[in-house]
């Protein structure tokens, strides 16, 4: 079942979304890069920012133990493949939107969360090479460092049509990270007179029907299954999945239902991130540490 919509309203408990307003794409001159490129010119707000970035690194070579060598070399063949790779990724989208460029050295999953901290963006973009999450998580690649690390949401995109977004599946369950996910889905598909088709995903367990009702307005399909499974399957036909981030990162992002379902849909992905909660929440368990630390009575020695 889908559900096209056709007028806008709040969503309860939800702040208007900002995700869209400060986009950073990772460019390395692939087309996958490329085509993220495209997908984040489309989605990002016409009054926002769209930043294009490409790092570079010297090469290095190993011996004949396979053992990596330092050594000096020139960094001009790799910065200017690194611009080369930016600048047509800028002329690719110039007639759809402004954009600035960046180029710098670096590994690009670390100079990408370094911009995206420098910059607050809201948003990272990233193409799929289609490693896989075994393989990305075992010897690790952009998109899966970034769905790990990154503080803002992060789009993991894949091949689409030009009409982009054409069908968009959103994933609720009743948290507030997952109102925040069907906000911007729907905000998606308001502007872009997308179909809506929200999926709730039980896989047995009793996400509360009435804080599910508080988030959807319109009609959404229910799913007995296990909610990657599930949420995989419902996007097979999509050219957006959207789900939202319950706020960890790193190792604790393992197998959590955003990681993998970032590794394992078709359709480009985008993973819905509050990163002024994220910044916020290590502040909080520190001062509340602190408080109870102050609130403490001192023991007697």
């Amino acid at each position: 079942m889908t559900t096209a919509i056709t007028e806008t309203t709040a969503t309860p408990g939800v702040a208007p979304t900002r995700i869209f307003s400060r986009v950073l794409v990772g460019v390395d001159g692939s087309p996958e890069g490329f085509e993220a490129t495209r997908q984040a010119a489309r989605l990002h707000d016409v009054t926002g920012e769209l930043a294009l970035l490409s790092a570079w690194i010297l090469p290095m070579p190993a011996d004949s133990a396979g053992m990596a060598i330092p050594y000096a070399t020139d960094p001009a063949p790799s910065r200017r493949r690194a611009e080369e790779a930016v600048a047509c990724a800028q002329e690719q989208v110039a007639a759809i939107a402004a954009t600035t460029t960046i180029v710098t050295e670096g590994c690009g999953w670390d100079a990408l969360l370094r911009e995206a901290r420098r910059r607050r963006s809201t948003m990272i973009a990233v193409g799929s090479h289609g490693l896989g999450r075994a393989l990305g998580v075992l010897f690790g690649s952009t998109a899966t460092e970034l769905v790990h690390k990154a503080r803002c949401s992060v789009l993991v995109a894949r091949l689409a049509g030009d009409d982009f977004p054409r069908t968009i599946v959103v994933g609720v369950d009743g948290s507030p990270e997952s109102a925040a996910a069907y906000a911007a889905a729907r905000k998606l598909a308001n502007r872009f007179g997308a179909k809506l088709w929200p999926v709730v995903a039980y896989g047995g367990k009793d996400v509360g029907r009435r804080k599910v009702a508080a988030i959807i307005d319109e009609r959404y399909e229910e799913l007995p299954g296990e909610p990657v499974t599930a949420l995989v399957a419902a996007a097979a036909d999509a050219d957006l999945l959207v789900v939202g981030s319950r706020g960890v990162h790193g190792l604790k992002s393992l197998g959590s239902v955003s990681e993998r379902v970032a590794h394992r849909a078709r359709c480009s992905t985008l993973i819905v991130r509050d990163a002024a909660r994220s910044d916020s929440a290590p502040r909080r368990s520190a001062e509340a540490s602190r408080s109870r630390a102050a609130s403490s009575p001192s023991r007697a020695r």
